[in-house]
């Protein structure tokens, strides 16, 4: 099995760029994480106010009891959100988030009928959320600086 290339030994078109690259590496990675924790939060802040609100919603997409599935909808957007935000029990917290996105997908390409294009938003989130759930919060995270992941 070969070595995954670090940013420093790859062979760039500018070589001088590699120190820039690897400095910014981590940094780069918690933007992103925070920006899709705080996105998520969006989402679920007006569900957690009347978490039940969604209960048609979820019982129209086949989840049955539409009172158990949406507080958990709602748990999982806005609490989810800021865990990812602030990166703590990222990997599980990232893991609900991209169930939560996956069941999305399904909504708009299947459901709907929207196909790629409805899906595609829904798409890239899962797979951030995916990404953060194979990797953690990186050494900007609460869970770095508890020395503690899941």
């Amino acid at each position: 099995m070969t070595d995954v290339p670090t940013p420093s030994s790859r062979r760039l078109i500018i070589p001088a760029l590699g120190g820039l690259y690897s400095g910014l590496h981590d940094l780069a990675e918690t933007i992103l994480r925070v920006v899709a924790g705080l996105a998520l939060v969006t989402h679920g802040a007006s569900k957690i106010v009347n978490p039940f609100g969604a209960a048609e919603m979820v019982e129209g997409l086949g989840f049955y009891p539409g009172a158990f599935w949406s507080p958990l909808l709602s748990a999982t957007e806005f609490f989810g959100g800021i865990l990812i935000a602030i990166g703590l029990l990222t990997r599980p917290a990232s893991f609900a988030a991209m169930i939560v996105l996956l069941v999305t997908v399904w909504f708009h390409w299947i459901t709907v009928g929207q196909g790629y294009s409805g899906a595609e938003k829904s798409i890239l989130w899962a797979a951030i959320f995916l990404f953060f759930a194979i990797r953690g919060g990186n050494r900007h995270s609460v869970d770095a600086r508890i020395g503690k992941e899941f």
